[in-house]
């Protein structure tokens, strides 16, 4: 399993920690503050990453950070990536679709990601060439092959028009057979486990795509940019079950 790893243990650990702390204000009330990218930030986004940093620092006293409340930090060669909270707008909303996000970057590639729900205790883990896991249960992604019998996930759809990816969007939306739109970290977790086989989202931060980026591969899929290219720093993601990926890129260019 997974989580023998100390990178994925130490993980774990400081996510449950971040979820405690998080699940206190989620249940009992908090105050929420407006960033100048107009995204809510919350006390428990703060005290969350502040609680991530001092475990894995304890764990790993030579690793750096980039995180979203405190950005970078230290080593860039072995660097923890965090979102304390992804789907914050849920959380204030009170919507149970928010999780605590950790990966490990070395040498530029993700190694480790740990993706928790602290409110369905859903704790996905995986470490690179050791498989992903949910809840310590080893999952793998759709063997579906026909683009018609796919599903299609997407988060913001007014995100992908405003982002010029609209047409290409509406090409995948008539090529699937069902299009459900479960966003954040909760349509890779879908599709990690077979139970979706295509997710586009835009306008999205490392800090949202690292850890879910190597649930998806190591659960035998693929995550990338637009271009199908392996790259957490553009922005757009497509995640699928890999048979399906460049078909879904190739409508997604409109070639």
């Amino acid at each position: 399993m997974s989580a023998g790893h100390p990178t994925v243990a130490a993980a774990v650990e400081a996510a449950r920690a971040a979820g405690a702390i998080a699940l206190g204000y989620y249940r009992g009330g908090f105050e929420v503050t407006i960033k100048p990218d107009q995204t809510p930030v919350t006390q428990a986004d703060r005290e969350a990453e502040r609680a991530v940093r001092a475990i894995l620092t304890r764990a790993f006293p030579d690793h750096g950070f980039l995180g979203e409340e405190f950005g970078a930090e230290g080593s860039r060669d072995a660097r923890w990536i965090i979102d304390p909270i992804d789907g914050t707008k849920n959380f204030v909303r009170g919507i149970p679709v928010w999780a605590v996000l950790i990966a490990l970057e070395e040498a530029g590639e993700i190694t480790t990601g740990v993706v928790f729900n602290p409110v369905t205790d859903e704790l996905f883990t995986a470490r690179r060439g050791q498989g992903a896991f949910l809840n310590s249960k080893r999952i793998a992604v759709s063997p579906c092959r026909q683009m018609s019998d796919a599903t299609l996930l997407h988060a913001g759809l007014g995100l992908l028009r405003a982002g010029g990816v609209w047409d290409g969007f509406v090409r995948l939306v008539d090529a699937t057979g069902r299009q459900r739109g479960f966003g954040d970290y909760y349509g890779y977790g879908l599709v990690a486990a077979g139970k979706a086989e295509l997710y586009v989202e835009v306008d999205l931060k490392p800090w949202d795509i690292a850890a879910v980026k190597i649930v998806v591969e190591e659960a035998g899929g693929r995550l990338t940019d637009f271009a199908g290219r392996s790259d957490i720093y553009d922005g757009r993601v497509l995640a699928s079950n890999r048979w399906l990926h460049e078909e879904a890129l190739r409508l997604l260019a409109g070639a």
